[in-house]
């Protein structure tokens, strides 16, 4: 079934933009830069008198109108909780969404700020308060629309996918789903009683930047209900006793608004093998969008699916097992090397 505005998405032009922000009440000098997002369009527009601003098109068949206002919603009471965060401009009528040829897009004040290359111990500190005050609001009530991160949504399905779709080689599908269905069965070990609520979703540190008033969240579109520790996962150093030592200053910060327990770090690996399967079916659904052959002009060879089934296998092999012993101890068995994002996205240089 064709998704609504999926062509036009696809082919979405400097004009179209343009004339988007100025149906939504902005006068544009014509200024109009493409930003680095894969999954939904992001540009930076220039107003006839001055300023910039920044303009979001949702890929269309990802989130409703109700999701996307979820993630607004959650982001309003962020803000309110003196969090540094970036909310969308309210445009007419207190609305925050508009639509173009069945795109949802919205438009956003644009936050300078850099990259955090590394977290040093200052800052793990504040991240781990901030993060502890979003989980504390995230945790004040339920959503409606927002999708939960469980396995159904990003183990299984995204495994079914591949399967149906054929993308992986005959002779690495055998071997791919019996570490996938190990990796399940370890998540559902440990994510039993574990609380679930709002989270970041995404939060590594692409998604963090440091403006001249400290650091700020950004991107909160895969913002779901999880457990905590995803927030953690690709954002903490993981491997050698300074990643240990690295990790304590984050929880200490984190522990001052908020509790957590050692216990659910045995979390983190599940986490991560489901990361790996739902990474290779996000880029397979949409592989039909010009943009990701360009981006991942390795997706899809023997050698790709090789490395991916190797390294589902070998993540696989190392997760405990639920016993209450194997759980208080699984956690150092598995710190043999630093990790870093480099693990978590295979694309990245």
């Amino acid at each position: 079934m064709e998704i609504p505005g999926k062509e036009f998405y696809n082919r979405l032009d400097i004009d179209s933009v343009l004339s988007s922000v100025e149906d939504a009440g902005f006068s544009v000098s014509g200024h109009c830069l493409a930003l680095n997002s894969l999954e939904n369009r992001v540009y930076d527009v220039g107003l006839e008198e001055g300023g910039r601003l920044v303009v979001k098109f949702y890929r269309p068949g990802r989130w409703s109108l109700n999701q996307i206002l979820e993630e607004h919603s959650f982001l309003k009471e962020l803000e309110e909780g003196e969090i540094p965060v970036i909310t969308p401009i309210q445009l007419e009528n207190g609305n925050t969404i508009r639509e173009t040829k069945g795109i949802y897009y919205t438009i956003w004040p644009l936050q300078k700020g850099r990259l955090v290359e590394e977290l040093d111990e200052q800052n793990l500190a504040q991240i781990g308060r901030l993060l502890a005050r979003i989980h504390n609001i995230g945790s004040s009530k339920a959503t409606n629309h927002r999708i939960e991160y469980n396995l159904k949504n990003f183990g299984k399905e995204p495994l079914r996918f591949l399967k149906e779709k054929e993308f992986l080689p005959s002779h690495l599908w055998k071997r791919y789903e019996e570490a996938a269905n190990r990796i399940f069965q370890s998540y559902l070990n440990f994510s039993k009683e574990m609380p679930f609520h709002r989270i970041h979703g995404d939060c590594h540190k692409g998604n963090l930047i440091q403006t001249s008033n400290g650091l700020c969240f950004i991107d909160f579109d895969d913002f779901v209900t999880g457990p905590a520790v995803q927030d953690f996962w690709m954002l903490l150093p993981f491997g050698d006793h300074r990643s240990e030592y690295e990790r304590e200053i984050f929880l200490e910060g984190y522990r001052e608004f908020r509790e957590f327990k050692s216990s659910w770090f045995d979390l983190v690996e599940p986490l991560r093998g489901l990361r790996y399967i739902h990474y290779s079916a996000w880029i397979a659904k949409r592989w039909e969008d010009p943009s990701f052959p360009n981006a991942f002009p390795h997706f899809g060879t023997e050698e790709y699916w090789e490395k991916e089934t190797r390294d589902l296998e070998n993540l696989g092999s190392d997760l405990p097992v639920s016993t209450e012993e194997d759980s208080r101890n699984s956690y150092a068995r598995t710190e043999e090397s630093e990790l870093t994002n480099k693990d978590f996205f295979w694309d990245m240089e």
